[in-house]
C-alpha cells in the first residue's frame, strides 16, 4: 500500500516536549515513533522551520534535533503556496492573523499531501476550516486535505 503524504506543522513537534498536556504528549511521541520507523511520507515547509527557529533555547535545538530523527521533503514557499494561503485568509477559511496557518496549509494542500497533522484546534482542526479549505481547494482544482490531530493516525493496538 502507498504510504500516507502527511504534512507536520509546528504543534506536532512542540508536543513532543509538553509538560503541561502529559497525554497529548504521549500520543505524540507514539506517532513520532511511527514517524521514524517510516510509517508516512512527510512533508514540513519552511514556516515549520522559521517557527522553530524563532523559539528560545533551550527548545529550539530540542526541536531541532527530532526533526533530525525524521525523514522528510522540505517544501520551500513559492507564489503558488503563498496565493493560495492569502485566499484562505480572503475567503475567511482562517482568520486574517493567522498568515502562518494559513501557509501550512498551502504548503501542505500544493504538495499534494493527504492529511496536514495538527494539535492546534484553535484554527486548523475545525470543521468550519475543513469546509472552507476544502471549498477552496476544489473550486481551484487542487485535492481534498485531511486536517487531523496525530491520534487519528495511530493505530487501535497501539
Amino acid at each position: 500500500m502507498k504510504k500516507l503524504k502527511i504534512y507536520l506543522d509546528t504543534s506536532v513537534i512542540s508536543h513532543l516536549h509538553a509538560d503541561d498536556v502529559p497525554e497529548k504528549m504521549t500520543i505524540t511521541h507514539r506517532f513520532w515513533n511511527d514517524v521514524k520507523a517510516g510509517e508516512y511520507e512527510v512533508y514540513i515547509s519552511e514556516v515549520t522551520k522559521a517557527e522553530i527557529e524563532d523559539c528560545p533555547e533551550p527548545k529550539k535545538t530540542i526541536l531541532g534535533d527530532h526533526l533530525k530523527e525524521i525523514a522528510y521533503t522540505n517544501i520551500e514557499l513559492t507564489e503558488e503556496i503563498t496565493e493560495l494561503a492569502q485566499r484562505y485568509l480572503t475567503q475567511s477559511v482562517l482568520p486574517p492573523k493567522c498568515v502562518d496557518d494559513a501557509m501550512h496549509v498551502a504548503a501542505a494542500t500544493v504538495e499534494g499531501c493527504n492529511a496536514i497533522v495538527s494539535w492546534n484546534f484553535k484554527h486548523i482542526l475545525k470543521l468550519r476550516a475543513f469546509i472552507g479549505i476544502n471549498g477552496v481547494n476544489k473550486m481551484l482544482g487542487y485535492g481534498e486535505l485531511a486536517l487531523i490531530p496525530p491520534y487519528e493516525l495511530l493505530e487501535e493496538d497501539d
